[in-house]
């Protein structure tokens, strides 16, 4: 059961009530990302989110974690491209101790200097460990291959030069324009029925206060068609080709789901049975979706010797193509419907996932669908929804390529895209 209600203030809350279980998960998602940042502040989103755990007026950074981990619970937080969540998870008994925690947090954090200054460098360490990853590094190259110096492809980190700029005054004149209540959804789920959920969300948010409400406007960034290249000394080669996708909320998601299903999304799909199976050219490959608002971006990764790049490359582009040409017969879709419902339905198997799936549906689009609705969804994708879908992302081509490696040619690279 579902209720979805909002405060005087803006702030929206999705309560989902599962009476059989003994948790409950609480987040407060921010709608606010890497991409609502500028380039002489980009990381300040991420930033932010390691200072909410640094100490408040009421607690200190050791007790936030041990006022929850002393009942059981999880506290943990992440920043994304477009969005920020705090989140806890406990037994469903301590939901009121869940949300005067995250409350305090966001409004009685204290931001000193000193804490600024260490954790200036506890981020940076952060930085150079994705160095050490070529699929971190690779991840950010990418997104710059497909949007260029759109906010969009900003790394969610940010680098070491911005981190260093970040002062008090920042921080907090960031939080004032961009943590706002019209901004914010609280994502309950669990057994919270022996609740007043709507009086214990007013009595720790209903005195925040939207003084100075700014309209977002986001961006509808091209996807680029180029090549782009990070040397580094590694024995494989971590490549990434770049199809046009769609953009969250687009009607046809689902259909994109089951198409990228059968052709990269598993490992009984074309490209991951022709590309290792078939032909051994790699250990891992796979195709994924990225939704934005405005935009999207339909990946396919892969991993490999240096020797065989230009040909995988190749073998990837000789796929798409003949998929664009052969489609998806009646039973390959049949078979990949019940894939996804499978997924789905079984990722939805904690307070967790559901609280997150909830938040995220409530603030991107603003509403619920439940799993009924998603099922019914996905039975309803036929031929003709897939032939849409098809227009608009396969059969546009490969737009880009981003690589980290070695001893690449890059004007050959660019010759085969």
């Amino acid at each position: 059961m579902y209720n979805v209600f909002k405060l005087n203030n803006g702030l929206r809350v999705v309560v989902e009530n599962i009476d059989y279980i003994n948790s409950v998960s609480v987040g407060l998602w921010v709608e606010n990302g890497s991409r609502n940042e500028s380039k002489y502040n980009n990381g300040i989103s991420h930033f932010i989110e390691h200072m909410f755990f640094k100490g408040t007026d009421n607690r200190t950074a050791k007790e936030l974690a041990e006022v929850i981990e002393n009942v059981g619970g999880q506290l943990n937080a992440f920043t994304g491209k477009e969005a920020t969540c705090y989140y806890i998870k406990a037994l469903n008994s301590h939901l009121d101790l869940a949300l005067d925690v995250l409350s305090d947090m966001m409004f009685n954090s204290i931001f000193s200097e000193e804490e600024i200054e260490k954790e200036k460098s506890v981020v940076i360490e952060e930085i150079n460990m994705g160095e050490d990853s070529p699929e971190e590094v690779l991840s950010d190259l990418h997104s710059h291959c497909v949007w260029g110096e759109d906010s969009i492809s900003y790394p969610v980190l940010g680098t070491e030069d911005t981190v260093k700029s970040f002062n008090q005054d920042m921080i907090k004149e960031y939080i004032k324009n961009h943590y706002t209540p019209d901004k914010t959804v609280i994502s309950i789920c669990g057994n919270v029925k022996q609740y007043n959920i709507e009086q214990l969300i007013e009595k720790y948010f209903s005195n925040w206060k939207c003084d100075n409400k700014q309209l977002v406007i986001y961006s509808a960034p091209p996807i680029l068609k180029q090549v782009e290249y990070r040397e580094k000394p590694i024995e494989q080669v971590h490549l990434c080709l770049g199809l046009k996708g769609i953009p969250i909320g687009h009607d046809d998601v689902y259909s994109l789901l089951l198409i990228n299903n059968v052709f990269g999304g598993t490992v009984s799909s074309r490209l991951f049975q022709k590309v290792r199976e078939e032909l051994g050219l790699c250990y891992s490959i796979y195709s994924y979706s990225s939704s934005y608002i405005n935009t999207g971006v339909l990946n396919i990764y892969t991993g490999v010797s240096p020797k065989y790049v230009y040909d995988t490359i190749n073998v990837i582009k000789k796929e798409v193509e003949d998929f664009c040409k052969n489609g998806v017969n009646e039973f390959d879709l049949s078979i990949a419907k019940e894939q996804i419902k499978g997924n789905y339905i079984l990722g939805l198997e904690s307070t967790s996932s559901k609280m997150f799936a909830n938040g995220r549906s409530i603030m991107f689009l603003n509403k619920i669908y439940t799993p009924d609705d998603i099922i019914h969804k996905i039975d309803c994708i036929n031929k003709d929804s897939l032939t849409n879908i098809m227009n608009e992302t396969f059969n546009k081509g490969i737009y880009n390529c981003s690589l980290v490696g070695k001893n690449l040619n890059l004007e050959k690279l660019n010759s085969i895209i």
